[in-house]
């Protein structure tokens, strides 16, 4: 086997590989190629990283795993199957996230060249800032079924992976998902969000029950959302109860049929009440647990996740599914929660007996578990001979670079079929930094608007600092002349009940600066604000540019907040930052990431006002109940 390693390449240029240190992150799809083609070409000094452990699904792509390694860790079996090929490679296996303190700017420092083998977006993100801190070279690389990409980044003298926005993934508005789905999407992020209001971590910004505030529904003359007048199903006006769906589960010991009698039979009556909305739609057909012929079960057997289920079959597999739920949720002890998970069983059934029978009540298409699965986890099929055209071609760019060559470095692209050029291979030149990216610009700034009367300090630091900024510990001070102290990245430095207050409360207005600095990524950002009310629902803050001409007019004492306003709002280069999101490969140079990516499709509805509705029928001293 020693014999495969690698011995035509020049004199020189191996004395240089064999002596150069690499930093290998994810021994996933590309990661299997990339290592083996490091080893084969002549690399003794490898470090590589990966924090997950080998699943049945990976075996038909990344070969270097067999059937008996399912349930090790990738780094570690990944370095055994590679040194079968090449012993005398050094290779150091890490079975670690690369967020870890540990992999700090001076680790990253003792590498000549570090290679992103990822599937998700805030490693990218955190890589590309330690490669930056560190100023070490990287090359970024990803694919997307027969799509791919492989790029060069290297402080100062290309873009960064940061330097241009991510595609925003596609969101849909609260009502939409609550009162009126038309696509079995819609159903399927609905049955999401019922898996965390049942079993998993509640978030009051993923209600499920009918929304009573939907301005489509709402009587002009009232604006209460159900026309009471005309109402078949409801005499009069209801009085609510507001209750925890985890509750109100509980009570009735996560009963099946009383959870598909809620959701699926009371719930849509609700929404039938709501006349105004079925105008110029066609109505849904509200289901009871009596009409699907099923029976009460706590086990299911599917013969072909293929085949598109009956109505009984669904409503038996989300019988099942919710005891199998259940018996899972009593094992995570008091307080505890699930997680939901694509490759997790009995969420899946879940998630797709509850998304079909919904689709069904609204008359939408349905579609078979493998199908239901593909979407709701943002599934594209990975391709293993994309992910072996990509480490080649990763190899090649860090030849390039040890040879100093950085300017015969090139961004290529992976084509599904020959463009207009003929070719399957599309090599760009680098784009240049791009001017006021708040990551790689040499004194990053950035201007948020937001609402700040209402969004709390701990807000700021989860959902911009953290989330949209990509931070892992953020400090953040004002600068205000005294240097007073936001949040602190030690935790227990942090009052909590500061932390709930609105920003407004310490001093923060339009045309406040902010500093904000993350030790761990040796990262400092100066944050602008435009305060500004009246946010859409789905949006508690936007992020309205890196750096222009708006923030010397906000500093300026003669130019009043409305027109620093307006100026910040007419920049084309405004974007909103709903939440971090995946991205696909494209060819768009304005559009340079690409990934592997399994997460899950997500519906961030911002903050809203909370009034739902169930039904009367249920056996409680109300009419309704608000299932938050």
């Amino acid at each position: 086997m020693a014999g495969l390693c690698n011995n035509a390449l020049p004199e020189t240029l191996k004395k240089v590989v064999q002596e150069a240190k690499l930093f290998v992150v994810g021994a996933g799809g590309i990661g299997c190629e990339l290592l083996k083609n490091l080893a084969l070409t002549g690399f003794r000094n490898i470090d590589v990283i990966d924090l997950d452990t080998i699943d049945v699904s990976n075996l038909n792509r990344q070969f270097l795993f067999q059937k008996k390694h399912v349930g090790l860790p990738k780094a570690q079996v990944a370095r055994e199957s590679v040194l079968r090929l090449c012993p005398s490679a050094n290779i150091v296996s890490r079975h670690d996230s690369v967020f870890n303190p540990e992999y700090n700017m001076q680790f990253f420092k003792q590498f000549d060249l570090v290679l992103n083998a990822l599937d998700n977006t805030a490693a990218r993100n955190h890589v590309n800032r330690m490669c930056l801190a560190a100023d070490v070279p990287l090359v970024e690389s990803g694919s997307a079924g027969y799509l791919g990409q492989v790029t060069v980044i290297k402080k100062g003298l290309s873009e960064c992976y940061e330097c241009n926005p991510a595609p925003r993934r596609k969101t849909y508005p609260g009502c939409t998902i609550r009162n009126t789905p038309t696509e079995l999407i819609h159903c399927i992020v609905w049955a999401k969000y019922l898996f965390n209001q049942l079993f998993g971590e509640e978030d009051a910004d993923q209600d499920v029950s009918p929304d009573t505030q939907d301005p489509e529904a709402r009587d002009p003359e009232s604006g209460d959302g159900v026309n009471n007048a005309e109402s078949s199903s409801l005499k009069h006006k209801p009085i609510i109860q507001r209750k925890s769906t985890r509750e109100w589960a509980q009570d009735y010991d996560y009963d099946a049929t009383m959870i598909f009698n809620k959701l699926f039979d009371s719930d849509i009556n609700y929404l039938l009440s709501m006349d105004k909305l079925w105008k110029k739609r066609k109505p849904p057909v509200p289901l009871s647990w009596q009409q699907t012929n099923a029976d009460n079960v706590e086990s299911v057997a599917i013969s072909d996740i293929q085949d598109v289920l009956s109505v009984k079959q669904n409503a038996e597999l989300f019988s099942a599914s919710v005891a199998s739920l259940k018996k899972q949720l009593k094992g995570e002890g008091d307080g505890g929660m699930l997680v939901w998970d694509k490759d997790d069983t009995a969420a899946m059934h879940f998630t797709s007996a509850a998304a079909s029978i919904r689709a069904k009540i609204f008359d939408i298409e349905q579609k078979s578990i493998f199908e239901v699965k593909s979407m709701a986890g943002n599934i594209i099929p990975a391709i293993a001979t994309t992910n072996a055209v990509v480490a080649g071609i990763i190899v090649m760019q860090a030849l390039c670079i040890l040879r100093k060559k950085l300017d015969e470095c090139r961004s290529v692209f992976v084509c599904k079929a020959a463009n207009a050029t003929k070719k399957l291979l599309v090599p760009c030149l680098l784009d240049p930094p791009k001017p006021g990216c708040y990551v790689c610009a040499e004194k990053p700034e950035i201007t948020i608007k937001l609402d700040a009367s209402k969004l709390s300090v701990i807000e700021l630091r989860d959902k911009i600092m953290k989330s949209a900024l990509g931070m892992l510990a953020p400090d953040v001070e004002l600068l205000d002349g005294r240097a007073t102290i936001l949040i602190s990245s030690e935790e227990e430095d942090n009052d909590e009940e500061n932390l709930k207050k609105p920003l407004s409360e310490f001093g923060i207005r339009h045309g406040t600066r902010l500093r904000a600095d993350d030790f761990l990524q040796n990262y400092d950002i100066i944050v602008n604000i435009l305060h500004e009310t009246g946010f859409p629902d789905d949006s508690i803050f936007e992020i309205v540019s890196k750096t222009d001409l708006a923030l010397d007019k906000i500093a300026s004492e003669n130019k009043s907040a409305n027109k620093a306003q307006n100026d910040v709002k007419n920049e084309d280069e405004d974007v909103e930052i709903v939440e971090e999101p995946d991205i696909s490969c494209t060819v768009d140079r304005k559009r340079k990431h690409s990934s592997t990516t399994s997460n899950s499709t997500e519906n961030n509805e911002g903050k809203r006002r909370k009034m739902s509705n169930g039904a009367e029928q249920i056996d409680v001293d109300c009419d309704v109940v608000v299932l938050d």
